[in-house]
């Protein structure tokens, strides 16, 4: 019998393959519980990485062969592994900057917010504006915005602005400054309100979506590049110590892409980015058009996986923390938000027709659209016109449109979710903070579907968690906070401070879809999830290891979770100090 040369070839080739001494790791992490997020979430005991990537993952046995002379050892003594975290919506450059002028209290009452007024007025002097920011009327103790009289006792020769998030009260002077009388009407046909006193016409402070009208004069003093590259390595450092080693920047400026590439180009960047790029939707369509087209043609639109521009951002509707969400049922009068209006749902800041151009825009030049969306009337809008835009023939489960935040959903929106690939990330810190205002405010039927996770898992919606990190270094003090343990908390849980029983206990999920909210999930969401998001060979090597085993511990344990170590492509990046 004959036997052919290239199969003799062929089977030599396989028997050096099969024999072949194994490639020798740069690092390996052994007996632990490397929880890799796989599709399985399996569970292993170590894990072998070479370069940036994973070489292999297995038990203490099956690891040892990749060991060589040059191989770092690190004993786990049976501490557990984690992929790297990814936070799906941070402000990372504002957060960064907002206490370099200088520290900004925590304000939990009324009272705190004046005090604040008054100790700004006393150093600034009489004249100068006072810029209060992102104080959630939710999150004080009395529910409400500090009026428009109480702002004027506590600086009656300051012009005052408390501003959360699009929403604003403002003090006597401010509005005279600005123009805002009782004749004031809004011309250039964008989205304002003006709160008035139903009596006399005249504006309560309350302004929503006006702030272009407001005549602010800054007095904080200006930093250097120099400065906010070096605040941004110290936010990037404290989010690296939480186990972050992903981000999606939410709304990134020009300027803020410029510092993000500089620090990749010196190598200081110690969280992989993926920006979404502003895009103003009150622009003329061909503007908005001309700009999803100059990301796409940028540079930084080819895949890195350091730093990617591969998104664009638009605000859909306003805030649940300020009352502007678009409900598809009215807010309701209401002393928490100053509405008086029984009719008012809201404000939607792009018409349906509008958003189907810019989605259909974004996609079709490999951006994916993400829109500010809190209420379900927004979520209901946005939800809709991705269907339009698949029907047109864009794919929306390639494009993957994004709802960001979703708080408020019905479960049609979810169905659709589901069949159009529409994505979602949701910020559950949110949950725990405002949870007892929502529910005061709402009642039980309308907020059946609010941050509702077992309905999305079930429904097969891929939803990731995230922080929407506006301000302030620091995990626990900053808002929101953006320490990913109390979130994945709070999505087992639901229990709102303030609060003696659970927020609709029927939407809480499994601790393993905790974990997937901040690594595999969130990496799909940026369209990563064949690059990172587990630990599996030949992805990148972002890797943590915790303190305490979150699968296991006790439940109200899960906050306080330290995290021992970060690595970021394999490299060390963060250690917890030793006491």
């Amino acid at each position: 019998m004959k036997i052919s040369f290239a199969l003799v070839f062929a089977s030599a080739v396989l028997l050096s393959v099969s024999c072949a001494a194994p490639e020798k790791a740069d690092l390996i992490l052994t007996n632990g519980k490397v929880v890799t997020v796989d599709k399985d979430f399996s569970i292993a005991q170590a894990v072998a990485v070479k370069g940036d990537r994973i070489l292999a993952v297995g038990t203490n046995e099956t690891i040892e062969k990749y060991a060589g002379p040059e191989t770092e050892r690190v004993d786990l003594a049976g501490k557990m592994v984690l992929p790297g975290l990814i936070d799906s919506h941070v402000h990372a450059v504002a957060s960064a900057m907002f206490e370099f002028d200088h520290e900004v209290p925590t304000m939990e009452t009324i009272q705190d917010v004046l005090d604040y007024v008054k100790a700004r007025a006393k150093a600034l002097g009489p004249g100068k504006w006072i810029l209060v920011s992102q104080v959630f009327i939710t999150r004080l103790k009395e529910q409400r915005y500090p009026t428009r009289q109480e702002l004027d006792r506590a600086a009656p020769n300051n012009p005052v602005v408390f501003r959360t998030g699009p929403d604003a009260s403002l003090n006597s002077l401010a509005l005279k400054l600005s123009g805002i009388d009782k004749n004031f009407r809004v011309t250039d046909g964008k989205p304002c309100r003006v709160e008035r006193d139903p009596k006399t016409g005249e504006p309560t402070g309350i302004l929503r979506q006006c702030g272009r009208f407001i005549k602010y004069e800054s007095t904080a003093r200006k930093p250097t590049e120099a400065d906010r590259l070096e605040r941004v390595k110290m936010l990037f450092a404290d989010y690296n110590s939480v186990g972050i080693t992903s981000i999606g920047d939410g709304d990134t400026e020009d300027d803020e892409l410029e510092l993000f590439r500089k620090l990749r180009d010196s190598g200081e960047l110690t969280v992989r980015i993926f920006a979404y790029g502003h895009v103003n939707a009150q622009a003329p369509i061909e503007e908005i058009e001309k700009r999803i087209k100059s990301f796409a043609a940028s540079p930084l639109h080819q895949y890195d996986n350091m730093l990617w521009l591969r998104g664009a951002k638009v605000y859909l509707d306003g805030g649940m923390l300020t009352g502007s969400a678009y409900m598809k049922e009215p807010w309701g009068v209401s002393k928490i938000y100053s509405i008086t209006d029984p009719n008012y749902r809201g404000m939607l800041y792009i018409q349906p027709d509008k958003l189907y151009q810019i989605m259909k825009i974004a996609l079709e030049n490999g951006l994916q659209l993400t829109a500010h969306s809190v209420g379900d009337g927004a979520v209901e809008v946005f939800v809709n016109t991705a269907e339009r835009v698949n029907e047109a023939g864009v794919s929306t489960k390639e494009g993957r449109p994004c709802l960001t935040h979703a708080n408020f959903q019905t479960l049609e929106a979810i169905k659709k979710m589901a069949r159009l690939g529409v994505v979602a990330n949701m910020q559950p810190n949110w949950l725990q903070l405002d949870g007892a205002t929502l529910m005061k405010q709402f009642g039980e039927e309308r907020t059946k579907y609010f941050q509702p996770y077992r309905t999305l898992f079930d429904e097969g919606v891929i939803v990731g968690g995230g922080s929407d990190h506006m301000q302030k270094i620091g995990s626990f003090r900053s808002i929101n906070q953006y320490n990913p343990f109390l979130g994945m908390w709070t999505t087992l849980v639901r229990r709102p401070r303030w609060m003696d029983k659970p927020f609709h206990p029927e939407q809480c999920i499994t601790r393993e879809e905790a974990i997937r909210l901040y690594t595999i999930n969130n990496a799909y969401l940026l369209f990563q999830e064949k690059e990172k998001g587990s630990i599996e060979p030949g992805k990148l090597a972002d890797l943590i290891v915790v303190d305490r085993d979150l699968l296991t511990c006790p439940v109200d344990d899960i906050p306080q979770t330290q995290v021992l170590r970060t690595y970021l492509g394999g490299k060390l990046i963060y250690e917890k100090p030793s006491t």
